[in-house]
């Protein structure tokens, strides 16, 4: 079930999604932006770079090259000595999807609406793929093959998007921009038995294979021969994805192209690991980023041959900075900055990077990282470290960890991860702590970088007008004839500063209890989700809540009406909470059932009574889409959790 699903949705699909038809761009009626007046304009000019991108995913940065001594990967090594490295590449998401989104687009998947996994969003008309405008350069663009963007791919996006798309599908002479996207590394391929490794490595040298016993481990990750094992899994298929693109760069040579073509080699985000994908620390969404220019287009190149680039790049960067190297002026509604070439503007001190729902997980958390400080807001600090997660709870150190933690075997940096929470605000240093171990957060002699930190974080949601503020149904509700990103630009439908100030409220203690009632009642049904998000952050301590709460059940908003229900459940009012919950499960809303059932999981035995509802919703309401998928993955562990697995 699971890899059917992830399998159908790495390719974005048009069927089943009539509804958002009215409101998906059709890029035709998109005017390109205009070509600077150069050689680089003309479509029929040979001064104008093929570009080719190798990416791949779920990969930090364990090649050589970055200093990696366990890690074989000769083809990227020798690519990196001709070529260029950037040391501080950051993916905008810790997760494919939205990543994919922002890459695509130039716009942050937060300003988008398509920050969530697999939430599928209508588009904004005035936005198009990157793809299209250098399309209409008479660029040939092709994809192989994965898309998942999160919303409906225009037809104009590529000339060819399949397993089969390749620059020699062109037209003679025609400039090309290529993708070859590498799944070897990817989570589900780097979880088997040793067994299976065995077999894996006769593909190798020996030199070229991996001894667990010398496997680098990061001190939040238990010592076990288990942990070891997978991480020699992970490099191996490291070595492996490095043949595959030794593989593609034979091919450029052999086609003759070699000369004509800018190389870029990156990866979607962290590891597929527990603490990397899926979390904002450097490990899930610091990069390994390399580019290649020949000889040709040296002057484009930031740095000489074997150099080193010390600025941030973020995924928001790829898309102005691909038109720039075609000689195309970037539109200004991209958010990025051109890195590269005669329009490169400066590096900023800075780069922003989210977290969201991830299939039936939710999150919300966002992430301001400098040279030395990294600061991350959790807006949901009452869940754990490392909630129960389907897809990912067969990955071989998450179980591990999972055992230990089940036998009281974990102690000092290795318990980190199975916390029953998180604090509302992360500060570390990340020039003495790389593995961001030390929260400074609560330290008075940070409190200055701190408040500094919130500020800027704060400053960047609403001028992106993040869309993390508003409960997941609401991205399509709040006005049915806008897109996410058009509604979010009309103030009076999305008061960004006013809802935040809200959520800004959550996990911060019980001396906002009284501000977090009367918000309440406001007139926004997002901060009456976030007051109730706070009340239930508080658990017990907001005691004093409980009449507001019992209000806040009858809510328009289901988002406000559930987080109240558990709100109010904390305090054992359950009789009064589990009703509401009872009625969101059945909703024909996919996206308010999913908020239901995870909430069902949170009360634990508490939900015991809906039970059999949940049954029923799962063997009903659960159609063959990502949200109903995720929904199903939720009631079975939420049946689990509420009766026990002998029961189910």
């Amino acid at each position: 079930m699971q890899k059917s699903t992830r399998r159908t949705f790495l390719k974005s699909t048009t069927s089943a999604l009539g509804a958002l038809g009215a409101l998906t761009a059709t890029p035709s009626v998109i005017a390109a932006p205009k070509a600077r007046k150069s050689a680089a304009a003309d479509p029929s000019s040979a001064a104008r770079p093929n570009i080719l991108w190798i990416t791949c995913e779920d990969m930090s940065p364990h090649l050589g090259c970055y200093g990696d001594s366990y890690a074989h990967t000769p083809n990227l090594d020798r690519l990196a000595e001709k070529g260029v490295r950037y040391t501080h590449a950051f993916s905008s998401a810790s997760v494919c999807s939205p990543a994919r989104s922002t890459i695509i687009t130039g716009v942050y998947a937060s300003s988008l609406g398509t920050q969530n996994l697999r939430g599928i969003m209508p588009w904004p008309k005035q936005i198009c793929c990157f793809t299209e405008y250098l399309r209409k350069a008479g660029y040939y663009c092709s994809n192989n093959v994965k898309e998942d963007y999160n919303f409906v791919t225009p037809p104009t996006a590529w000339d060819e998007s399949s397993a089969k798309a390749h620059w020699r599908n062109r037209k003679p002479g025609q400039p090309f921009f290529s993708v070859f996207n590498l799944m070897t590394t990817h989570q589900g391929q780097t979880r088997y038995s040793p067994e299976e490794l065995k077999k894996v490595e006769a593909q190798l040298p020996p030199d070229q294979r991996y001894d667990p016993a010398q496997a680098p481990l990061p001190p939040y990750y238990p010592d076990t021969p288990l942990v070891r094992h997978n991480m020699a899994v992970l490099y191996t298929q490291v070595t492996l994805m490095d043949r595959q693109v030794g593989e593609i760069l034979a091919e450029l040579e052999k086609d003759g192209l070699a000369e004509d073509t800018i190389v870029f080699f990156f990866s979607d985000h962290g590891d597929g690991l527990p603490r990397h994908k899926r979390w904002l620390y450097d490990s899930g969404t610091h990069v390994p980023m390399i580019l290649h220019f020949p000889k040709k287009f040296a002057h484009l190149a930031p740095e000489k041959a074997g150099g080193q680039i010390h600025d941030f790049v973020n995924f928001v960067d790829l898309a102005p900075t691909m038109l720039s190297l075609a000689g195309i002026e970037p539109p200004a509604y991209m958010q990025g900055r051109v890195f590269l070439g005669p329009s490169a503007r400066p590096a900023p001190d800075r780069t922003f990077s989210i977290g969201d729902r991830v299939d039936e997980v939710f999150e919300c958390s966002r992430s301001v990282r400098e040279k030395r400080w990294h600061y991350i807001r959790n807006f949901m600090p009452h869940r754990p470290r490392m909630q129960f997660s389907t897809y990912s709870e067969p990955g071989l150190i998450r179980s591990e960890i999972r055992r230990l933690a089940a036998e009281g075997a974990l102690h000092g940096p290795a318990a980190w991860l199975a916390a029953p929470n998180k604090p509302p605000e992360e500060l570390y240093d990340v020039e003495a702590d790389p593995h961001e171990m030390n929260n400074l957060a609560g330290n008075p002699k940070y409190e200055k970088i701190l408040l500094n930190l919130r500020r800027t974080l704060h400053e960047w949601m609403v001028e992106t007008r993040d869309m993390a503020l508003l409960p997941e149904p609401e991205l399509t509700t709040r006005d049915e004839n806008l897109s996410p990103y058009d509604m979010a630009r009309e103030t009076k439908k999305f008061p960004a500063q006013r809802i935040l100030e809200a959520a800004s409220l959550v996990g911060m203690g019980p001396q906002h209890l009284n501000r977090l009632v009367s918000l309440l009642g406001d007139s926004d049904s997002a901060v009456r989700y976030w007051a109730a998000t706070g009340l239930a952050a508080l658990g017990k301590e907001a005691e004093p809540a409980r009449a507001a709460l019992r209000k806040a059940l009858g809510d328009r908003s289901p988002s406000v009406r559930i987080t109240a229900a558990e709100a109010l459940s904390n305090l054992g009012g359950e009789a009064e909470a589990l009703p509401v919950l009872q009625k969101e499960l059945a909703s024909s809303d996919s996206r308010v059932r999913l908020h239901a059932t995870a909430t069902v999981i949170v009360l634990g035995p508490k939900a015991r009574p809906l039970a059999e509802t949940l049954k029923q919703v799962r063997d009903t309401k659960c159609a063959p889409s990502p949200q109903d998928e995720y929904c199903q993955w939720a009631i079975d562990h939420a049946l689990n959790v509420i009766e026990g697995p002998a029961k189910r």
